[in-house]
């Protein structure tokens, strides 16, 4: 399930790249790092739900903001984005 959800994911971003902004299209590469390192840890443990990679990408997210990779735009679009993209996996 965890394999399949990212992969939705990751399609979304990819369908940005032909007519994202470039807002869009650095929240997506920057979304595709975190995404990816969190899979991967989830993948060692029990839980390989969705809710899980939510949980753990948003984890990701606020220690990278916590550390200041993120001027306070970047940080909304970035968030709103993720956001997004975790509901459109949901619903696809």
């Amino acid at each position: 399930m965890i394999a399949e959800f990212e992969s939705r994911i990751l399609a979304l971003i990819d369908d940005m790249v032909e007519h994202g902004s470039d807002d869009e299209l650095f929240a997506g590469g920057y979304l595709r790092g975190h995404l990816t390192i969190s899979v991967a840890d989830l993948e060692e443990g029990d839980d390989h739900s969705a809710q899980a990679v939510y949980e753990k990408v948003n984890q990701s997210l606020e220690k990278a903001i916590s550390a200041g990779e993120l001027n306070p735009r970047d940080q909304a679009l970035v968030l709103e984005m993720w956001n997004r993209l975790y509901q459109q996996a949901l619903a696809s």
